[in-house]
């Protein structure tokens, strides 16, 4: 599986952004998906995951609703829409993929990852 992660960008506190990752190379509808970030100095973190379908979802609780996970399985594509972003939302943002149903908090459940995308906000 090989999974392409874009949007971030550098914007200012309270504005928006959407990341998207791209998958290929197997199901997308047989994939769970994660997101995770990782800010300078720190530990690569837990964002959203969402299932197979897309009926379960997960957020840490940093950005439980702010941001949203969704996917298109037509399109092998999900999404992090990021609202009322702020300076510690500042970080490397990872889309990771496996292959096992539900929705995971762990790194280590993720067998597939992106490049990362890099999303800056400024205060």
């Amino acid at each position: 599986v090989q999974l392409q992660a874009c949007g971030g960008g550098l914007v200012q506190s309270g504005d928006s952004l959407r990341l998207s990752c791209a998958a290929s190379g197997r199901a997308f509808s047989s994939l769970g998906m994660g997101w995770f970030r990782q800010a300078p100095g720190k530990e690569r973190e837990f964002v959203a995951a969402i299932a197979w379908s897309g009926g379960n979802t997960g957020y840490a609780d940093s950005v439980k609703g702010r941001f949203t996970i969704s996917r298109d399985n037509a399109k092998n594509t999900v999404f992090l829409r990021m609202n009322s972003l702020k300076p510690e939302d500042t970080a490397v943002y990872f889309c990771a993929a496996t292959p096992k149903f539900g929705v995971y908090r762990d790194s280590a459940r993720y067998e597939y990852w992106g490049q990362g995308t890099k999303v800056t906000v400024s205060s």
